[in-house]
């Protein structure tokens, strides 16, 4: 084995490791889908893209619609490389650690990359007059005041000139009784009609609450392993998403 093969296993290892363990209740996959480095049988998955999201909804009045912001809106991995290697070298207890969301909610998503899907979703949700929310998994900080824009809050609102710009909604993934996924409550809470995610969980509380959920690919190079299997429940994928 030579040293770039040895560098790639070592490279592959890591970003495994560094994998978000599952918060909500298990469900197995339904659908024959993929993941974002795997498009294999593509044609089992229903994708969609954003002229036929914004044509399914021609006859439809103005909306609330949802989104995730990790792999989902923004590429932030960095920030959760940095912090494990700093808080936990050896564990997933960075993520119970409130200094290291102190840490990301003060402005380490200003080195997150955008993605492009994202900014053409929004762009066509607001040209309907929709309205957008955010919803993380995130911590907020300490001192956050759910009443005023963060400075997450603040930079999405910059990044995808969001108009009318509401608080990020933060749950701590934690579900809220009676749900059993922790952005159940808030999707319901902000009446969002549907909701683009990354992961499962996004989609199984996209569902929960009733509403249409629409799979965002996650970045292949997200350090939040495995990745999902797209379309694995049957729900509609965004085609180009990863970026």
């Amino acid at each position: 084995m030579n040293l770039l093969q040895k560098t790639s296993i070592a490279l592959i290892l890591s970003a495994i490791s560094l994998s978000a363990a599952a918060h909500g209740p298990k469900v197995n996959y339904t659908h024959q889908g993929v993941t974002a480095i795997d498009m294999k049988n593509t044609n089992k998955v229903r994708w969609v893209t954003v002229e036929q999201i914004r044509d399914s909804l021609k006859n439809t009045p103005p909306i609330t619609v949802s989104f995730d912001v990790d792999d989902t809106v923004l590429v932030s991995s960095q920030c959760f490389y940095y912090g494990r290697n700093t808080f936990s070298p050896n564990s997933y207890e960075y993520l119970k650690n409130q200094a290291f969301w102190n840490y990301v909610a003060d402005g380490c998503d200003r080195s997150s990359i955008p993605k492009e899907s994202a900014a053409a979703l929004i762009k066509m949700h607001q040209e309907r007059g929709d309205q957008v929310v955010f919803i993380t998994g995130r911590t907020g900080h300490i001192n956050n005041d759910p009443t005023r824009l963060d400075v997450l809050g603040t930079i999405l609102e910059r990044t995808f000139d969001v108009k009318n710009m509401r608080p990020v909604n933060y749950t701590q993934d934690t579900p809220v009784a009676p749900y059993l996924y922790d952005k159940t409550y808030y999707i319901v809470k902000n009446k969002s009609q549907i909701h683009y995610g990354d992961s499962n969980d996004d989609v199984l509380a996209a569902r929960e609450a009733g509403i249409r959920a629409i799979r965002v690919i996650r970045t292949p190079v997200s350090t939040n392993r495995p990745l999902p299997i797209n379309g694995g429940y049957g729900e509609e994928v965004l085609i180009d998403s990863s970026y």
